[in-house]
């Protein structure tokens, strides 16, 4: 099997793109304790362990930490917008059937998800809005 980009990752796995037969190049994690895969991996694990272009872990930094959190809450953000506010606002017979009092708490609502990203806490300790009845 042949295999490129191998780097370590935690817990003893190895991410890399192996060649495959039938899709070429593509990302694989390789596990050595894989018993469900179509060919040896405890073999390959062994080989790219001991192969000097199979570069070491590195754990994240805490900006890479910081960085993939926002990315993630500002995700669920996102979420929220399309599921909950979306279908209501943007719909125009829907938001026309609103009192003006609903229509300002939707505003309303859908302000304080698009401004999650500036409140204080923010990745790590956000204060998600309340959705309007």
């Amino acid at each position: 099997m042949e295999y490129k980009n191998a780097k370590r990752i935690k817990n003893g796995l190895i991410d890399c793109e192996i060649n495959h037969p039938d899709y070429g190049w593509i990302p694989f994690t390789c596990d050595p304790n894989d018993n469900g895969a179509a060919f040896d991996v405890s073999g390959l694990h062994a080989r790219m362990s001991v192969d000097p272009a199979t570069l070491p872990y590195t754990a994240p930094t805490q900006a890479q930490l910081n960085a993939a959190k926002a990315e993630e809450v500002r995700a669920e953000r996102d979420n929220r917008l399309a599921r909950d506010v979306d279908p209501i606002a943007g719909n125009a017979l829907r938001w026309a059937s609103l009192t003006e009092d609903q229509r300002q708490a939707w505003a309303d609502y859908r302000q304080a998800l698009l401004d999650v990203p500036q409140q204080e806490g923010f990745p790590y300790n956000v204060v998600w809005p309340v959705k309007p009845d």
